[in-house]
């Protein structure tokens, strides 16, 4: 679960940060004496939280009002990655979701939620990850879900585009970690935000127990990236859970290749 180097200092451009999990992301790495660039598309709430932050940290503050399910947006959010090379951080927070079940969901909202969750998070890390390996530094933070890994607690399409970010940011570490360039997918599980009554469940029917306020979810997950860890789920506490399933998936990597099936499938060896 665990990588090396602290976050560096520098510009964290963080989407959906209007509200919510980024808002609070922003308030938290620019306490930590990042400027920033927040990104969603509600300018009003943008401009309304960058002014307390500024007032607060002193940090300057850019607001960018993009939907980045819309390709133009995105484009316009890519170049800003690419071309500022005083970022050195990006946190994608940005994406929808449903706890409806697939036969119950419009596939229209699916292609939309695939397009927010999976490909403007793909451009905007390719936008980012070149220059951060030039520069040998930068922290790519994706925000992902328990339902990366247990995808039949919701809505089949959430749950994979939540493992593509899991997978994903796996394999941007294997790529990119000896190119002084951090990664780390958060896997949030059930967390008080707009998301469920977004969805049509306001979070006061889910048991409080199993409810994380957004607050302590980033604290932790941004405590998790201080301690070198790929993979946070902050509401885990048996850490030897997530081990051992990290390490069933490594013993399974030699045996997923060969040349003939396996013997449990009956088929004559030639």
């Amino acid at each position: 679960m665990s990588q090396t180097n602290p976050i560096a200092q520098g510009t964290a451009l963080i989407t959906g940060a209007s509200t919510g999990i980024g808002a609070i992301y922003a308030d938290r790495l620019a306490r930590r004496g990042h400027d920033l660039i927040l990104v969603a598309r509600n300018r009003d709430k943008l401009q309304t939280l960058a002014a307390q932050i500024s007032d607060a940290t002193g940090r300057a503050v850019e607001v960018v009002a993009a939907d980045l399910g819309e390709a133009a947006d995105l484009a316009r959010v890519e170049e800003i990655l690419r071309r500022d090379a005083s970022i050195t951080a990006l946190v994608n927070n940005a994406g929808i979701g449903t706890h409806a079940s697939l036969l119950d969901s419009d596939v229209e909202r699916m292609e939309a939620m695939i397009r927010l969750n999976v490909l403007a998070l793909t451009r905007l890390t390719y936008a980012a990850a070149p220059g951060f390996a030039a520069r040998g530094r930068g922290t790519i933070i994706n925000i992902a879900s328990i339902v990366a890994v247990a995808p039949e607690l919701l809505n089949g399409v959430y749950g994979g585009s939540k493992a593509f970010v899991q997978a994903f940011t796996t394999s941007l570490h294997h790529e990119l970690a000896d190119k002084g360039v951090r990664v780390q997918a958060v896997l949030p599980g059930a967390t008080a935000t707009d998301f469920w009554e977004i969805g049509g469940l306001p979070v006061e029917n889910l048991p409080g127990e199993i409810v994380m306020r957004a607050d302590d979810m980033v604290d932790a997950a941004l405590a998790g990236l201080d301690r070198g860890e790929l993979h946070t789920i902050p509401a885990l506490q048996d850490i030897a859970l997530w081990e051992a399933f990290e390490a069933a998936r490594a013993a399974l990597g030699p045996q997923l290749s060969a040349s003939r099936p396996a013997p449990r499938f009956g088929l004559a060896q030639n």
